[in-house]
């Protein structure tokens, strides 16, 4: 006979944990953009009390800078796992990073890539979160056309001209273009890449 104690069920404070709250506000950030992210209504939408937010966050900044510093990582722990190479592999690197970028498979990380965008307009934090990222982002590309023997000046515009590419590319609703979307993708990637 089983002389354990009953098992306890977790509170909601305890059963919903601080990256819980920001994995649903990241839903509403996708959906709603972060001018859309009201705790009352995250709250609900993850079948809590409001009172429970404050057990993990002071207020809704902190939740923001919360979101804003998970995407930051996240961003950049992905273009440094992307552009990891080894010596000699650098030009197989680039064309997996602008095939990775360029795919358009998740929409919610492009939804969400555009709202914190757009939220870095009007707000400090917001702009200096995205400034960390696309430095990251063309620092990993640069120093993979540097070591193909790039000139400094023509390696940080391959970079440029890369992320201009996949992002401008990804939010494009390309499906009424007059074009064979795949040989465009493969046409600009051999372009952006070439010796």
């Amino acid at each position: 006979m089983d002389k354990s104690p009953p098992e306890r069920q977790p509170t909601a404070r305890e059963a919903l944990d601080r990256a819980a709250w920001i994995a649903g506000a990241l839903d509403i950030v996708a959906q709603d953009g972060i001018d859309g992210l009201r705790v009352e209504g995250l709250a609900k939408r993850l079948g809590v009390t409001k009172g429970s937010f404050y057990w993990h966050f002071k207020d809704r900044r902190d939740l923001i800078d919360a979101v804003l510093d998970h995407w930051r990582t996240g961003r950049i722990r992905d273009i440094q796992k992307q552009t990891a190479a080894a010596p000699g592999e650098e030009q197989a690197a680039l064309r997996h990073t602008i095939e990775v970028y360029a795919a358009a498979r998740n929409r919610k990380g492009i939804s969400i890539e555009a709202s914190i965008r757009l939220w870095a307009r009007q707000d400090a934090n917001g702009l200096a979160v995205v400034e960390e990222v696309d430095a990251e982002r063309l620092a990993c590309t640069r120093r993979l056309f540097l070591a193909r023997g790039l000139p400094p000046a023509e390696a940080a515009a391959r970079s440029a001209l890369l992320y201009a590419y996949v992002f401008g590319f990804s939010m494009m609703q390309c499906g009424r273009f007059d074009m064979d979307t795949t040989a465009a993708k493969h046409w600009i990637s051999t372009h952006i890449v070439a010796d």
